[in-house]
């Protein structure tokens, strides 16, 4: 069983920088590939990055690709989504997310994944 706990989440201005941060918890982390996801109210869930745990292979959101970078720390069984130039449009929920069948690249299904963070708040002001 995998348990994730999230951080990092906060209020900031257009343009600036955030740093997310979702952490594995257990004697032992049982996940192929970790992800975050973001929701608004009354929107479906969406994708943002996941990581493949092995060889660290990663998947963006066009919506995201050349803003996000999402990383892993095998040794401290972390994965963190490093956000830039941030815009009002990102303001969500963020969602860390565990997925435990190996796949050839990190799935972008919300329903693939097996286990969920309690979701931290992103908001971004103009």
């Amino acid at each position: 069983q995998v348990q994730l706990l999230e951080s990092g989440g906060g209020l900031v201005q257009a343009g600036d920088s955030l740093r997310l941060s979702c952490k594995a918890l257990g004697r032992a982390v049982s996940a192929a590939t970790m992800g975050w996801f973001r929701q608004v109210p009354g929107k479906e869930r969406e994708f943002v990055a996941a990581i493949r745990w092995t060889g660290h292979k990663t998947v963006y959101a066009d919506s995201v690709k050349g803003r996000f970078t999402i990383s892993a720390d095998n040794t401290k069984n972390t994965a963190d989504l490093q956000m830039r130039s941030l815009k009002p449009e990102d303001t969500a929920v963020y969602y860390c997310a565990a997925r435990s069948i190996w796949d050839l690249e990190p799935s972008t299904i919300p329903r693939t994944y097996d286990y969920w963070g309690q979701g931290t708040q992103v908001t971004v002001s103009s």
